[in-house]
């Protein structure tokens, strides 16, 4: 297991060095915009996108079929996947934080409740991005799955736009940390725990060819 997530660390500081770049430019954007969720939920559709590409380059290098003969079993080869988008999506999760709170602080109208509500929405988007595409890409692969990859990019903007039109650009401001909010976080991580499982499932009945 630790030689699976060792590859994928690789070959995402390889192949994937232009999202931390990408991140980063979102990150300072949504500190000098004022109510434009875009800027904030952007970062983490391209962490969602991180696994996906990861499976697109292990097709690609045909590198399914030879893990074939190596002691891994599908369980494992799903679960380094995933496991590598959790820690990814965290560290997103942390470095937002830190950034809003900066912003919060520099601004002088920092409220723990509306910080909570902030990282609340993120945690939400963080794990539907990824729940989204990722069983129908490992049942179908990459190229056949890729409509789902599309939901969940559609699935991300559309909650960005309807989150700054609906609140006026004021979203933590009128939003208070409250039993449904909390359930739908608690919600979105029972989806990404579900989204694992059916993942393992589906890859195992899956013929590499």
């Amino acid at each position: 297991m630790k030689g699976l997530l060792l590859k994928d660390w690789y070959m995402m500081k390889k192949y994937c060095r232009n999202y931390f770049f990408v991140c980063i430019g979102f990150t300072i954007l949504s500190l000098m915009s004022k109510g434009n969720m875009f800027f904030v939920f952007y970062p983490y559709l391209l962490c969602g996108m991180i696994p996906v590409n990861l499976l697109g380059y292990d097709e690609r290098s045909r590198w399914m079929q030879y893990s074939g003969t190596l002691p891994y079993t599908k369980a494992q080869i799903v679960s380094a996947k995933y496991l590598i988008g959790l820690f990814v999506q965290v560290t997103m999760l942390i470095v937002t934080g830190i950034a809003q709170s900066i912003k919060m602080f520099v601004a002088g109208n920092f409220a723990f409740g509306e910080f909570v509500v902030l990282m609340l929405l993120m945690l939400i988007v963080a794990t539907l991005t990824s729940s989204i595409s990722l069983p129908f890409i490992f049942k179908l692969g990459v190229e056949k799955g890729r409509t789902a990859y599309y939901v969940m990019i559609g699935f991300g903007c559309g909650a960005s736009v309807l989150a700054t039109s609906f609140f006026r650009g004021q979203l933590v401001a009128e939003v208070r940390p409250n039993v449904i909010l909390a359930a739908l976080a608690v919600v979105g991580v029972i989806v990404y725990i579900l989204s694992w499982y059916l993942s393992v499932v589906f890859f195992k009945k899956r013929e590499i060819q």
